[in-house]
């Protein structure tokens, strides 16, 4: 494939630095990206603006590697390898400082490429740099090579765009961490406005079953912009905190959103106890809202509320079963066991087949609980795959976070606070009742969890989420504790001895 070739023109070193921007948001770890251009032109600058906005500190120390050859940064997403190859002799030395086993592990700024001979990798971006249109300014001639580089590079500069068209021209971009998802997320600032972008790229088919449905159909994971907005939309209609939407990109599948902040529930890695009653009284709230069938945004799109049904729980559970008792076992379940899986969850769930009325955000937990310091306190996020089901799944994926320790003194107060919440709200409120659904979801919550996140490492190579498998699973034999699940316990406890277990 002949590489794809875009031309930047810039007037002055922000310009530069905005390019920089464009470029670190999209590299990746094994990347390469080939710095060419006369002396003078401005190599090491770019590189070291590339280094700076991948470590998130724009006074960091990037000294050029010319007599080195090499200088190597860790950030927080991947290392940083920046070589200047001007003063090697032989591509030989390469060997010496490591260069093959560099480039493979995280982003290579490679100037002077040429003097690497064959040693350069295929795939990569070469960016070739010369004299603009004034003395300061600069043409940046970028040479994708491979298809992934141009379809990066198509949508970095559709992200420049929206951000141009949406009041935020020369925004600085930022990474965002995301989930286990295909969505990817960066923060965007011009001086002390800030808005977040988010690449909701569409899910392809990984996972099939008999009749050859798709599992994301199944489980009703939505592949829509217009989910986002409907839902924000409608919660803030409501009056619950969601982000509004700036502006978007349907072709590219891009959409810019007000940013809520980055203040959470938890600090340190510990749970802000008020700040979780306060989450878990806006859940109470939120429980007696009567949801419409169909959410709709400001702009008039529709988005018709999938149920949150018997088969896609089942469907979900069946993860713990075909994915995470194999990694904990070393063996994938005998046809007769998994048969008595799906069966003790068919029993359980049946019982929500009444309980499909209100809206269930399916992630409320810290990462998406965003503290606002005026109006509404609970900022809410990641709803994109919210349905129709019961109140009992948010409230149990708030006290079983697989991010973080829920004291159980703390987990006892948050359910007083909701049940004091919603008995106010509606004095037909069955408080035991909602502790046993709550049980139940919560072990089937966490259950999938453990399947999804195995997983997804096995499908995507990115392992990052395997960290929490421990807690997750705490999460799960702790919920299996209720009566209501016993049935469930004694088979884990048959097929998974406590030796086998995180």
């Amino acid at each position: 494939m002949p590489p794809s070739v875009r031309t930047v023109t810039v007037a002055d070193e922000t310009g530069t630095m905005r390019l920089a921007d464009d470029i670190a948001a999209i590299t990746r770890p094994g990347d390469v990206v080939a710095l060419h251009g006369d002396l003078g032109m401005g190599k090491s600058a770019f590189a070291r603006a590339v280094v700076r906005r991948l470590a998130g500190d724009p006074d960091l120390e990037v000294p050029s590697p010319t007599f080195t050859l090499l200088q190597s940064y860790e950030t927080a997403r991947f290392p940083v390898h920046h070589f200047d190859l001007y003063r090697l002799a032989d591509p030989d030395e390469l060997i010496e400082i490591g260069f093959s086993e560099a480039i493979g592990e995280g982003l290579s700024l490679i100037e002077w490429p040429d003097r690497a001979g064959d040693e350069l990798p295929a795939e990569r971006l070469d960016i070739v740099i010369s004299e603009g249109d004034s003395i300061d300014g600069r043409r940046f001639a970028l040479h994708g090579h491979g298809a992934s580089w141009t379809e990066r590079l198509e949508e970095t500069f559709a992200v420049r765009d929206l951000l141009d068209r949406a009041s935020f021209e020369g925004a600085e971009r930022r990474h965002l961490h995301g989930d286990a998802s295909t969505r990817s997320f960066e923060r965007a600032t011009v001086g002390n406005d800030a808005a977040v972008v988010m690449r909701w790229p569409a899910w392809r088919a990984y996972m099939k079953r008999a009749d050859d449905d798709r599992y994301e159909e199944i489980v009703h994971l939505a592949d829509n912009l217009t989910a986002f907005s409907a839902i924000a939309d409608t919660l803030r209609r409501h009056g619950f905190r969601s982000p509004r939407i700036l502006d978007c990109d349907s072709e590219r599948r891009l959409m810019l959103v007000e940013d809520l902040g980055s203040d959470g529930i938890v600090r340190d890695g510990v749970p802000i106890a008020e700040r979780y009653l306060v989450a878990a009284r806006r859940l109470a709230d939120l429980a007696v809202v009567a949801w419409p069938e169909i959410a709709i945004d400001d702009t008039g799109g529709r988005w018709p509320m999938p149920r949150y049904d018997r088969r896609a729980l089942a469907t979900e559970v069946g993860l713990f079963a075909a994915w995470y008792m194999p990694r904990l076992t070393g063996a994938p379940l005998a046809a007769d066991a998994r048969a008595e899986w799906d069966s003790l969850w068919d029993d359980l769930l049946a019982r929500f087949d009444d309980d499909q009325q209100r809206l269930v955000l399916r992630d409320y937990h810290s990462p998406n609980i965003l503290w606002q310091a005026s109006g509404d306190p609970i900022g809410m996020i990641d709803f994109q795959d919210g349905l129709l089901g019961s109140p009992a799944y948010d409230f149990a994926a708030l006290v079983t976070d697989a991010r973080v320790d829920i004291p159980d003194e703390l987990a006892a107060a948050m359910t007083a606070a909701y049940v004091e919440r919603r008995q106010v709200l509606d004095a037909g409120f069955d408080a035991a009742d909602f502790a046993e659904r709550a049980a139940i979801l919560g072990a089937q919550r966490n259950a999938k969890i453990l399947g999804r996140f195995v997983e997804f490492a096995a499908r995507t190579g990115r392992t990052h989420h395997l960290r929490f498998l421990p807690r997750v699973c705490r999460n799960f034999e702790k919920a299996l504790d209720d009566k209501v699940l016993a049935g469930v316990k004694l088979w884990y406890e048959r097929l998974a001895p406590p030796a086998n277990r995180p």
